[in-house]
């Protein structure tokens, strides 16, 4: 697939590829021999790289970053910010030094950098520090010296010489955020699927590859569940018109292209979409809590209600003149309750819900999708129990015993 060139994108990193590896991309030395193929492949089509890579594995492997936090807490369960995040920034630079010793057996000049030494400046809220700054001097050197440039991910400096750690997917954020500042020509998220998928493929056995989406309907698809990757680092690249591509490490792997649609070849065909719907993604183990109001004194109780609930995530809020309705993870139900038992209000907390959501930036302004929903979701025999929805998004409440079924339901009907 061709890549988008941003008519008013400056030149001076339309050389430089960003290549990013998932741990489950380099937790075997095959795989990491596949990785560098990738690699090569890049270097082959006169791409300088940078690779930003994981910590190998998932929870139980060696150096899984959850591994790591375990090994801490068997001494003691009480360990300081500070101390954990330099310990779990280990795994990645693990990983960093190991693919440069990959690299060097095929005769690949290579060299490791943590994210500090690669100029990913942050502040100091550890464990999910905020990026403030980008210096890509150091490695941008190295990069013009014909040199292939290995970050560890999911870790930067603050300003005081701390090590910091950027939270969830840490290492999509560290890519997205050096590709913006060398104004690369795409960044590349290498993962253990075939790019960003119409539904879970674990739930729909026809979901497919989406082969072109656009930054906004994938924030939404890893907002609303979808894992592929993290909503933080699409927002950079979409601040610095920077794509990103979604694939596996196979040569032959479909990808997803996420860009903004506006600066490709024929812009006009981005408008012209027969589906209003792009994916569907879904979010299990809600609670729905159901909260009766006086009508008469309906907007001095929202208040009160609302205010208590301020810091506590809320998601498909439904007010009427009667009562509020809302949904709340199930480990905030007792948070939630607690909240609510000093304003002496009756609340009605129903456990096992889920979200189910569909995502297209086609449905902006399009009309029946909503009935096309329902009417779905009715077939079944399925409940909605709430609903919300933005100009690319319709979300439904509904019991999560039915979530399997909601979802084919709907990848169904919309022809995904």
């Amino acid at each position: 697939m061709k890549l988008p060139v941003s008519p008013g994108k400056k030149t001076a990193g339309e050389f430089i590829l960003v290549q990013k590896f998932g741990g489950t991309c380099l937790d075997s030395s095959e795989k990491r021999q596949l990785a560098c193929d990738r690699i090569q492949e890049a270097l082959d089509k006169g791409f300088r790289v940078l690779a930003v890579v994981s910590a190998m594995g998932r929870r139980g492997e060696p150096y899984a970053t959850d591994t790591l936090i375990a090994l801490a807490k068997s001494i003691s369960q009480d360990i300081a910010p500070r101390e954990l995040d330099l310990l779990l920034s280990c795994g990645e630079i693990i990983s960093a030094v190991l693919m440069v010793q990959e690299l060097k057996t095929r005769n690949i000049p290579a060299l490791a950098l943590s994210g500090g030494q690669a100029g990913i400046i942050t502040d100091t809220n550890f464990g999910d520090a905020g990026i403030i700054a980008v210096d890509s001097t150091h490695a941008k050197r190295h990069l013009d010296e014909g040199k292939v440039v290995v970050v560890a991910g999911f870790q930067g400096m603050a300003q005081s010489g701390d090590i910091t750690t950027l939270g969830r997917g840490g290492s999509d954020t560290t890519a997205a955020a050096l590709g913006s500042a060398l104004l690369a020509r795409c960044v590349e998220i290498y993962t253990d699927v075939e790019g960003i998928m119409t539904a879970d493929p674990k739930m729909v056995r026809s979901a497919k590859t989406i082969p072109f989406v656009t930054y906004d309907e994938v924030i939404h698809l890893a907002m609303e569940g979808a894992k592929v990757i993290h909503p933080r680092a699409v927002q950079i690249a979409s601040r610095a018109q920077v794509p990103i591509k979604v694939r596996s490490l196979d040569a032959d792997s479909k990808e997803t292209l996420i860009g903004s649609g506006e600066d490709r070849e024929t812009p006009w065909l981005f408008l012209r979409n027969d589906n209003p719907v792009t994916g569907i993604t879904y979010v299990p183990g809600r609670a729905q809590v159901v909260i009766n109001l006086c009508p008469d004194d309906q907007v001095k109780q929202l208040t009160r209600i609302l205010r208590s609930l301020a810091d506590v995530s809320l998601d498909v809020i439904n007010v009427f003149p009667d009562r509020l309705s809302f949904a709340v993870a199930e480990d905030l139900v007792q948070e939630t309750v607690l909240r609510l038992d000093g304003l002496k209000v009756k609340a009605d907390i129903q456990r096992g819900r889920a979200k189910v959501t569909v995502i297209g930036h086609g449905m902006h302004g399009r009309a029946g999708v909503m009935n096309n929903v329902a009417s779905a979701l009715a077939r079944e025999n399925i409940r909605i129990l709430g609903s919300s929805d933005s100009n690319i998004t319709i979300s439904c409440l509904i019991e999560q015993e039915c979530l399997n079924k909601a979802v084919n339901a709907l990848h169904g009907a919309f022809g995904l």
